[in-house]
């Protein structure tokens, strides 16, 4: 299995209202993607809870069949289409992390 872990800073000029309506449109629209991509696993935004610590505001956690699959989701058609209508316009900042674990 791969596990592909994103965390993104929405874009400070946004009000908090709208933070908030980004981060449930990011939210839907990701996690809506398992079962209609082939080798998706899961998908799980998480978007409340946020610690003043914190310097992002959205994390994906989501578990790919293997790397293949990865690369094919980046690629997917549903997938692009969530990620410049719901993500791409109101991030100022992405970190990715993709890893390898056991079954």
């Amino acid at each position: 299995m791969v596990k592909h872990i994103i965390l993104w800073t929405l874009d400070p000029a946004l009000s908090e209202t709208r933070k908030m309506a980004v981060k449930r449109a990011i939210k839907d629209g990701l996690e809506g993607l398992v079962g209609q991509i082939p080798g998706l696993r899961s998908a799980t935004v998480h978007i409340d809870g946020r610690l003043e610590t914190s310097n992002c505001d959205v994390m994906l956690d989501s578990t790919f069949d293997n790397a293949e699959a990865l690369a094919s989701y980046a690629k997917h058609p549903l997938h692009v289409e969530v990620a410049d209508s719901k993500v791409r316009p109101f991030t100022a900042q992405r970190t990715c992390l993709d890893f390898t674990v056991n079954d």
